[in-house]
């Protein structure tokens, strides 16, 4: 078993002994990664990204990354395949020679 599907399968099995799948629906499970991006973002509000305080961006990261593992599963997505693929996207997207130190979205490149 790869680590990403051990960590989905412990995800779940914290999530149905407690009998919550009932609400993790895909529009459910959105949303929570919203929430959570935003206690993310609220640790760095007001501050330098320096004085974040880095066990609770860690915490709340995980919360991210667990809610989008979660959402991914219901979907039946390969999370390393999807994010192969939106990589490899990107790559054309934003090839190297036009956007290397430059912060401009694609569309201005």
């Amino acid at each position: 078993m790869q680590d990403l599907d051990l960590i989905i399968e412990r995800l779940k099995a914290f999530r149905d002994a407690r009998d919550w799948e009932q609400f993790h629906n895909p529009k459910d499970l959105a949303l929570a990664i919203n929430v959570e991006a935003g206690e993310l973002l609220e640790l760095f509000l007001w501050k330098d990204a320096d004085a974040a305080n880095r066990d609770k961006v860690k915490e709340e990261l995980a919360d991210v990354l667990a809610y989008a593992f979660l959402l991914a599963d219901k979907y039946g997505f390969d999370v390393k395949e999807i994010l192969l693929e939106k990589i490899a996207a990107n790559d054309k997207k934003y090839p190297v020679d036009k956007a290397r130190g430059n912060a401009k979205k694609y569309n201005e490149l």
